[in-house]
């Protein structure tokens, strides 16, 4: 039997055990513009033009929301109770793993360390899912996910609109395209609680900037991939190809 729309909201409020659901995780771009001490200041001359504080945490964060979407698409995958939970699974594994692996191309190209951890809050989120099962499981996922793409649109738009870095533009492009088409699937589902959903986004409350900040990588660690299953590289999504790095005039 479905859960009522009365029952989803009740067990993404109380199942959430208090959690914050608002603050971006996807990169945990709420963050992007109040991360930034100067987000204008130039840090970098790139052959690809100049690259911003609010750039490269632009390019963390997006890497930072797959190292918690990610495994969270992998839950949904195998746990989700119906056809359309499964399909917003796969959705999410394939869009972060093509979002990391454009994340890993162009760092390098940009002198920015990429985090290997999700923030702790971002852990919390997929540590409160996981510890849930059955119709209480579909909805907290699908609730959590729904909130955190829904509030990234205008930091996306953002950084889009203002970046003079190519590669940077051409990341928030897939970004962009990458939260529409999550949005799409997990309203598929039937189970988002908009005006649960609509509170949380336009009411996020304040967490500390440790619990929503990803911890730096530890020296000399290899940079974790975050892989494709066999079966879904050719998934089609709205996503378009990752940009590949070639010095371009300055927009």
């Amino acid at each position: 039997m479905g859960i009522s729309r009365a029952k989803a909201g009740s067990v993404f409020t109380v199942g959430a055990l208090g959690l914050t659901i608002a603050a971006l995780a996807y990169p945990a771009m709420l963050g992007v513009e109040n991360t930034a001490t100067s987000p204008d200041r130039i840090i970098a001359n790139t052959p690809y033009g100049p690259l911003t504080e609010a750039d490269r945490d632009f390019v963390a964060k997006v890497r930072a929301a797959g190292l918690w979407e990610h495994p969270l698409g992998l839950l949904t995958m195998q746990r989700g109770t119906t056809p359309e939970m499964k399909e917003a699974g796969e959705h999410l594994v394939v869009g972060h793993g093509r979002l990391d692996a454009t994340c890993r191309k162009i760092a390098p190209e940009l002198n920015i360390t990429l985090p290997n951890q999700a923030s702790p809050q971002q852990q919390q989120f997929v540590a409160t899912v996981d510890g849930s099962t059955g119709k209480e499981f579909d909805s907290l996922a699908v609730n959590i996910m729904r909130v955190t793409h829904g509030q990234i649109f205008p930091v996306i738009a953002k950084i889009r609109a203002n970046t003079r870095n190519t590669l940077v533009r051409q990341l928030a492009d897939q970004a962009n395209d990458t939260v529409l088409d999550h949005i799409t699937v997990l309203e598929k589902t039937g189970l988002v609680n908009h005006e649960q959903v609509n509170l949380q986004q336009t009411s996020p409350p304040k967490m500390p900037e440790e619990q929503t900040t990803p911890p730096p990588p530890q020296p000399g660690s290899p940079v974790l991939t975050l892989k494709i299953p066999k079966g879904l590289e050719d998934l089609q999504t709205n996503a378009p190809s990752a940009p590949t790095p070639s010095p371009a005039a300055e927009g």
